[in-house]
């Protein structure tokens, strides 16, 4: 993950960018931006060649270039396409709540079993704190949005005053220009710390006997799992059935519990036969059988329901269509020459 630059301000009113190395001379941060090298280059010629010296175009050129330096290291169009796939990618993700001790110590590793912890939760509480995490997930995602918004904003912003060619008019705006700055680096450091979920706040204890030796003290985080898509390469329809493969995003596959869906959505045949249905799966493959020949189906593949899941809305659709019957293809008629 790309580091964010600090933007600290002073008493009259100028700002300090500090990047991982800093840089002498006036062309400090110009390898950022290409295009904008050039045009400082340009000016830079153009002073010296003039025997403008002055205080002013100095200020001019080592704030622009500040601005610049920004832009390359924190806000260039490489890392605001990798902060928007990231984004999207979470949008899909299943989050589910995991209950783990509060402290560890050595002992009997048998109460640090999942399935043992979750019996010692009281389940009115549990189901409050579910509450809780979904609400948390989708703070989350609406924040995330917002701040890359933001971010794209602000960059355009940006790249707008480092065009600004009036040397006055720049400096003059240079307080309210150091302003958007800083805060754009607080949201570039909001929106970094939110990518991954953080543990959820439990404010009681989860357990009905909390004062109890026996039973260890319990904390609740949040836990992402990526989400299942349709293998579309495997994936293929014959005349009464199809055969189906899925995968998980970025991960081995996982013997898990599937809902795999299908519905009917256009058909040239007229049949009793079942218009859509709802299979159980704990592979990543599956087969559909007697199907309509010659109709288009749409697929869906998500994980079962789970008592820990706080937040899955996304799943992976696929519409495939069945080949048409041979009986229905017509004599194959032969022209004699």
């Amino acid at each position: 993950m790309a580091s964010f630059c600090a933007v600290r301000f002073d008493k009259i009113g100028t700002c300090d960018i500090r990047g991982n190395k800093k840089q002498t001379g006036v062309l400090k941060g110009m390898m950022a931006l290409p295009c904008e090298q050039s045009t400082l280059k340009k000016e830079i010629v153009r002073i010296n060649e003039c025997g403008i010296l002055g205080d002013a175009w100095r200020n001019y050129i080592d704030r622009k270039n500040k601005i610049l330096q920004f832009l390359g290291q924190n806000l260039n169009a490489d890392l605001l396409r990798r902060y928007k796939t990231r984004f999207e990618l979470l949008k899909k993700c299943s989050y589910y709540i995991d209950v783990l001790p509060k402290y560890l110590t050595l002992g009997d590793q048998s109460q640090l079993q999942p399935e043992v912890l979750y019996q010692l939760i009281d389940p009115g509480k549990f189901l409050r704190m579910k509450k809780i995490g979904t609400n948390q997930v989708k703070i989350q995602l609406l924040l995330l949005k917002e701040y890359l918004s933001e971010l794209k904003c602000g960059r355009e912003e940006l790249k707008i005053i480092t065009k600004i060619s009036d040397v006055t008019m720049f400096l003059l705006h240079w307080n309210t220009t150091c302003a958007r700055l800083g805060l754009l680096s607080n949201t570039l450091k909001n929106f970094i710390s939110i990518l991954i979920p953080s543990k959820l706040h439990v404010k009681h204890h989860l357990t009905s006997d909390a004062k109890s030796n026996k039973i260890p003290q319990l904390r609740l985080v949040l836990r992402t799992k990526m989400p299942v898509v349709f293998d579309r390469k495997e994936s293929v329809a014959s005349q009464n059935s199809v055969a189906l493969k899925w995968f998980i995003l970025g991960e081995p596959a996982l013997h898990e519990q599937y809902e795999l869906k299908y519905k009917l959505v256009e058909s040239n045949c007229c049949s009793g036969k079942d218009r859509c249905g709802v299979v159980a799966v704990t592979s990543n493959n599956a087969e559909i059988s007697d199907l309509l020949p010659d109709s288009s189906y749409e697929f869906t593949i998500a994980r079962a329901e789970n008592y820990a899941v706080v937040y899955s809305i996304w799943c992976d659709a696929l519409i495939l269509k069945t080949k048409r019957a041979m009986h229905l293809l017509g004599p194959d008629i032969k022209h004699n020459s």
